[in-house]
């Protein structure tokens, strides 16, 4: 009887899944692109030498966050305009 009881609380909990229609950020739109032999060999030399499961996640933390960089670099700040005579 005690085994069953410590095998009973041993077992991992269920995952539990928000429903997709009240996630925030449902991705909807889907982008495809192409890489030549050297850049597909890059790509999984990299993702196996980092242990990255999740090429899709990869590829879209890094694309956005390039983004979201040159975006910031472009943009007009305050003190773009005022030169000093």
């Amino acid at each position: 009887m005690l085994f069953l009881h410590i095998q009973y609380y041993s077992m991992p909990k269920k995952k539990t899944f928000k429903n997709p229609q009240n996630r925030v950020s449902l991705r909807t739109h889907k982008h495809v692109f192409t890489l030549n032999d050297l850049e597909n060999k890059a790509l999984n030399r990299y993702l196996d030498t980092y242990k990255i499961k999740n090429k899709s996640k990869l590829i879209r933390e890094t694309l956005m966050k390039e983004i979201i960089q040159r975006t910031e670099q472009d943009s007009p700040t305050l003190f773009d305009n005022i030169t000093t005579d």
